[in-house]
C-alpha cells in the first residue's frame, strides 16, 4: 500500500529519509547515477514535509542550498513547494516558473 508523505508522521518521515539515503549510497557505489538522483529528489521532498511552510514568504528571495550562486524568488507557497523563479549571479531572473521543495531553500537574502 502506497502512502503519501503528507500522511507520514515525523518519525516515519525521518525513517524514510534514512532509507532513501542508504539506497542513494548503494546506487552511487554501483555507479547508477539516475537512481542516485531519484532517491536524492525523494529525500528532498520527504525533508520538505518535516519543515513548516509558514517559515517562507511570497515575494522573498532565498538562497538555494544545492546551487551556490543561485537564489530563488518565491511567488507563492503551495503545500511544501515554493513556486517562483531562479535568479543567477548576474541577478537575471529566469522566465520559467518552477516548483521546488522548501527543503532546498536556504537563508533569506537581505537586500
Amino acid at each position: 500500500m502506497n502512502y503519501r508523505y503528507s500522511d507520514y508522521s515525523i518519525e516515519q518521515l525521518y525513517r524514510e529519509i534514512g532509507t532513501l539515503k542508504e539506497k542513494a549510497q548503494k546506487a552511487e557505489q554501483l555507479g547508477n547515477v539516475s537512481e542516485v538522483q531519484i532517491n536524492e529528489r525523494k529525500m528532498q521532498v520527504a525533508m520538505a514535509y518535516t519543515m513548516h511552510p509558514g517559515d517562507f514568504s511570497a515575494e522573498e528571495i532565498y538562497q538555494l542550498k544545492m546551487e551556490p550562486g543561485f537564489t530563488f524568488k518565491i511567488n507563492y507557497i503551495n503545500g511544501v513547494f515554493a513556486w517562483g523563479h531562479r535568479i543567477n549571479l548576474l541577478e537575471e531572473m529566469y522566465e520559467k516558473e518552477e516548483a521546488l521543495p522548501i527543503s532546498l531553500l536556504g537563508k533569506k537574502v537581505i537586500k
